[in-house]
């Protein structure tokens, strides 16, 4: 049975349950996205997008269409469009708050050297945000060995993101005093638009990964952030990419999920601190 239709064009888009059954199975296999009935609506309207770009009008048409390209290209095109999440400058700032005033203060008294990562990144408001703070907590920075990684699956949000470009409406977040010092406002078509300073960009190195797949980096970190991003895998997916990041934190590192994510984790490996943050021992 088909669900409620997605315009395109002229036309109404429909997304038959087998078309549907198979996008999720897709996203799933590589993303290791749950795709339930509640995201049927996203589903669509995303699906519409690339359906548009393809010159495409039937969803059974693109779907193969993405099975008979032997590039590849369009089915990640596909998984880009399905997997982008939402973001925002200074999201669950208690954690950049716990990262100032206990994380970086531990770190520098050990070692000249820190490594962060942000693992789905999105359009980049989490890395900048890490970067700011460091700037603001470590005066000396440029003197010290500080990098931030900064991965995602979606070529396209990481394409916006090295841009470092923000409208007006995704900065009101960021306080006026940091907006001042880190952001400079230019004309872009008709309208202002912030962009990043050069002093934040180049602590950060930008890098697609899918974080089901090989990890080539060779680690460890001090600090993961993996925030709002395994909400949208199953248990069992999560508990391997736990596992997985626990082996790639430094002795006593961090990792930093959202609030919404509590992990089951063994006492042994990571020790809950508090909402989201946890520290391996």
């Amino acid at each position: 049975m088909a669900g409620p239709t997605v315009s395109i064009g002229q036309k109404e888009l429909e997304l038959d349950e087998a078309s549907y059954a198979w996008i999720s199975r897709v996203v799933y296999d590589i993303a290791g996205i749950v795709l339930n009935e509640g995201k049927h609506q996203l589903v669509k309207a995303r699906l519409a997008k690339r359906m548009r770009a393809t010159g495409i009008a039937s969803a059974r048409e693109y779907i193969k269409y993405v099975k008979e390209d032997k590039t590849g290209r369009e089915l990640r095109e596909l998984i880009d469009a399905i997997t982008t999440n939402k973001t925002s400058f200074f999201r669950e700032s208690d954690h950049f708050d716990y990262l100032r005033e206990n994380i970086i203060p531990a770190l520098l008294s050990r070692s000249k050297k820190m490594r962060f990562w942000s693992a789905g990144c999105s359009t980049g408001e989490e890395p900048y945000t890490l970067a700011i703070t460091l700037r603001e907590e470590l005066p000396n920075i440029d003197l010290l060995d500080v990098k931030i990684l900064a991965t995602d699956i979606s070529n396209r949000v990481l394409a916006y993101a090295r841009n470092a470009e923000y409208t007006e409406d995704k900065i009101n977040d960021v306080p006026a005093p940091i907006l001042k010092k880190y952001f400079f406002a230019i004309q872009r078509e008709g309208s202002v638009v912030w962009r990043v300073t050069d002093e934040v960009r180049k602590l950060i190195r930008f890098a697609r990964l899918n974080l089901l797949e090989e990890w080539p980096m060779k680690g460890p970190f001090d600090v993961i952030f993996c925030r709002n991003v395994m909400i949208y895998f199953d248990r069992p997916t999560r508990q391997q990419l736990v596992a997985r990041f626990f082996d790639y934190l430094t002795s006593e590192g961090y990792l930093i999920v959202g609030h919404s994510e509590g992990l089951s984790v063994s006492s042994e490996r990571l020790k809950y601190v508090k909402p989201g943050i946890y520290k391996r021992f």
